[in-house]
């Protein structure tokens, strides 16, 4: 289980910007309404950065900031034992966001990541091999900053998405949302997205429906909507 324990298994960062791209259009083209998405990823989020996420409407939410240096991930469980609340007042980890490097440093500023809601951190520059974290100690728990839960679809395995995607989008999911792991495995591809992959997914999408999400997200196309 990839987790910030053991992040052997979690791509490299060019590799983690193509999965957060394809899991934001897999989201996309099964929910259209973009309030009931899980990930999204913004290719124009800032100047030189883009930022992919994910919130799964109960609280908890991933960041994960790509720039010129390298990516930097901050994510929050909120019934994880090291959830800010479990002090009175608020209080993170500590140890958190010890040795953040500077050209990350501007991140935790950032009002929209929330970063007093935090119970896990890792990052990693371009020119590294491994991920790297601040100097904490994990309490005991099988997951107790919550990151082996949230970091799941972070495998890059298509049968893990099909699983996710089945029991999320069970209430609303019918006869044209009929995912198979081909499709799944042919958008982690980043196979350029067409009409025939969009009615793969979901049959009562085109590729036009798509247009404002895929200028977000920066997915390849196979032909541009008319």
């Amino acid at each position: 289980m990839i987790s910030a324990r053991n992040l052997s298994k979690l791509p490299d960062i060019a590799g983690l910007r193509r999965l957060f791209q394809s899991l934001a259009m897999l989201d996309a083209i099964l929910s259209p309404e973009w309030e009931h998405r899980y990930y999204s990823f913004n290719c124009h989020w800032a100047p030189e950065e883009e930022l992919g996420s994910m919130r799964n409407g109960c609280g908890d939410e991933l960041f994960a900031l790509f720039n010129q240096h390298g990516c930097f991930i901050k994510g929050f469980s909120h019934e994880a034992i090291m959830t800010p609340s479990r002090d009175n007042p608020p209080k993170l980890w500590p140890g958190l966001f010890s040795k953040v490097p500077q050209e990350f440093s501007e991140f935790l500023n950032e009002p929209a990541i929330d970063i007093e809601n935090s119970t896990f951190c890792f990052w990693r520059h371009n020119d590294t091999v491994e991920w790297q974290l601040g100097d904490l100690k994990f309490p005991a728990g099988n997951d107790p900053d919550g990151s082996g839960y949230l970091l799941t679809l972070l495998d890059g395995a298509p049968e893990t998405y099909c699983v996710w995607a089945e029991e999320y989008y069970q209430e609303t999911w019918n006869d044209s949302s009929d995912l198979t792991r081909d499709a799944v495995a042919a958008v982690y591809g980043h196979q350029p997205l067409s009409n025939e992959l969009v009615s793969a997914i979901n049959s009562n999408l085109r590729l036009e429906d798509l247009t404002d999400d895929l200028l977000v997200i920066g997915y390849p196309i196979q032909n541009k909507p008319a």
